[in-house]
């Protein structure tokens, strides 16, 4: 029997990571030596003190509820470390009510929509931006309006440019800063503009919040919520996978609007069990250890951010060394037109490097391509090399 996919996956595009999985097996199916460095997943180890946690955890006969439904027997650990954690990098005071936990940001990012948002609603995304963003509004049934983020404009969205419409109907607006895929960063100024913005057309909006401890040269990324009364209109998505080298842990949490969160915690009732006791004693320990953790892995991603970015100006671009996220931005060569699909394909074919193509992450991205610092020097060393050879 040929099952048909419904009309809500039929709207959806291919899913950028899955499409680039694809090409890189073909590619070496046809005898490529592909190096991969498009995907923003961390290949060094998770730090070792969250790892034992993990393991005493597990492990620990004293604790009868070890291996059973995270919801069943939630650990109060983790919204406090969650909460304690906030309170130190912000200065924010978070109530229990202000705090729901998650399976990381993608997971709560596609299931937060299904909470406020009904059949033919609206909500805005910035383009570039995450894929899920539009995912979750589909899965909803409602549609997406796209703010473009534009260089010109330091990559933040132009809230004076959301037509007058738009801000009528729109439920939801996402933002991501320190953001992925441009690396811009946001101030406290901005956040108070978006506050500013949801309060003024009842818009409420959502923070992705996943790059916030990768950052460098001094810089620190503000919360949303630092801006005063922000939790009447915003909430916040955080996540231990991209600071903490934990992608594959799926430990996060969705933080301010009370209302907004008993909407996620209620999807979530519906949808999934919770996360194993193991794991969400380990992201506690994490973010009670953030200061000593994330400081290291840091200054791994310096120094692979400053590799690319010297050896991309040497082959003929002109690049800043971005403050913030796990990667670099570039536009494409000029002989390319634009085409950021052209030029990742000829980069593939000619050299077996991958890359992610701007267009990717909408209209708005086409012309750039994004490189991820997620690899080894080595393994960024040979594909910058290989980039090289072109003479773009």
């Amino acid at each position: 029997m040929d099952i048909q996919p419904s009309e809500r996956l039929k709207q959806l595009p291919p899913y950028l990571f899955a499409d680039l999985r694809r090409k890189a097996a073909e590619a070496r199916a046809r005898g490529v030596k592909v190096i991969r460095i498009d995907i923003g997943d961390p290949d060094r180890p998770t730090p070792d003190p969250v790892v034992a946690e993990l393991l005493r955890a597990v492990n620990d006969p004293a604790d009868p509820d070890r291996h059973r439904y995270g919801c069943d027997a939630p650990v109060e650990q983790f919204p406090q470390a969650v909460r304690d954690f906030y309170r130190r990098r912000y200065g924010v005071t978070l109530a229990a009510n202000e705090v729901a936990v998650t399976g990381g940001s993608k997971d709560a990012i596609a299931q937060f929509p299904m909470a406020v948002l009904n059949p033919g609603d609206l909500a805005i995304a910035p383009s570039p931006g995450y894929p899920t963003y539009n995912i979750g509004h589909v899965f909803a049934g409602a549609s997406t309006h796209y703010a473009p983020l534009r260089e010109a404009g330091g990559f933040l969205v132009d809230f004076d440019a959301i037509p007058p419409e738009v801000c009528r109907q729109a439920k939801l607006l996402w933002l991501n800063y320190p953001n992925s895929p441009t690396t811009a960063t946001a101030d406290l100024d901005f956040f108070r503009s978006a506050v500013e913005f949801g309060r003024r057309h009842n818009v409420l909006i959502c923070h992705d919040n996943a790059y916030g401890l990768n950052t460098y040269d001094g810089y620190v990324a503000p919360s949303i919520l630092q801006v005063p009364g922000a939790a009447e209109v915003a909430v916040e998505f955080f996540s231990l996978s991209k600071a903490f080298n934990m992608t594959g842990w799926r430990a996060g949490a969705m933080v301010g609007n009370p209302s907004a969160v008993v909407g996620l915690r209620t999807v979530k009732e519906n949808t999934d069990n919770g996360t194993l006791r193991g794991i969400q004693f380990a992201a506690a320990k994490a973010l009670d250890s953030c200061e000593q953790i994330v400081p290291p892995i840091n200054e791994v991603y310096r120094r692979r951010r400053d590799l690319v970015v010297d050896a991309l100006n040497a082959h003929g671009w002109s690049l800043a060394k971005p403050k913030g996220t796990i990667y670099v931005w570039a536009r494409v060569p000029g002989r390319y037109k634009g085409s950021s699909a052209a030029f990742a394909t000829d980069l593939l074919e000619k050299t077996g490097v991958i890359v992610t193509p701007g267009l990717g992450y909408g209209q708005w991205g086409e012309g750039y391509f994004r490189i991820s610092l997620t690899y080894g020097e080595d393994v960024l060393t040979e594909a910058l090399g290989r980039i090289g050879e072109m003479r773009l």
